[in-house]
């Protein structure tokens, strides 16, 4: 396979300092885009959405605990072992995230948003407008500890 080098495009600035699993909806951050690569007019049009989709990298994650291995989701044994590819941890092989969140502003190159579950200073590899065409066709399952465990991250 070929090895990929991405440079981020922004950093996120403020909310939590640490994650924790619940209660992201409550955090308001701002994305701030690298201004010696881009200028405002990368962000022209952005604001007529509501959504972001944002790629971004856990960064405080120790290389040493990323984990390939099946586990309980949350270390919880009521819930099955799952794959890492099962489940959206940050203890990933490539310490890629991946969020919707709201986007409330753009203010220059400062997007401000609401419900990212990304921490102050991590690097943000890409910014897209969420688009509803781009969800799920048809109907979507997953299975009831996803469920259950989704019900207070937002």
């Amino acid at each position: 396979m070929q090895s990929i080098t991405v440079e981020p495009v922004g950093v996120v600035v403020g909310g939590r300092a640490e994650a924790f699993d619940d209660d992201w909806n409550a955090e308001q951050a701002v994305i701030r885009i690298d201004g010696t690569r881009f200028g405002p007019d990368t962000l022209a049009g952005l604001d007529a959405f509501s959504h972001l989709e944002v790629v971004f990298r856990f960064h405080l994650v120790d290389p040493s605990a990323i984990s390939t291995s099946a586990r309980h989701p949350r270390g919880n044994p009521d819930w099955p072992r799952v794959g890492i590819f099962a489940q959206r941890g940050k203890n990933r092989p490539n310490l890629l995230g991946v969020s919707r969140c709201r986007l409330l502003a753009v203010d220059g190159l400062d997007l401000h948003v609401r419900g990212l579950d990304a921490v102050d200073g991590s690097p943000v590899l890409d910014v897209k407008p969420y688009m509803a065409e781009f969800g799920p066709q048809g109907e979507t399952v997953q299975p009831e500890w996803a469920t259950e465990l989704m019900r207070a991250y937002y």
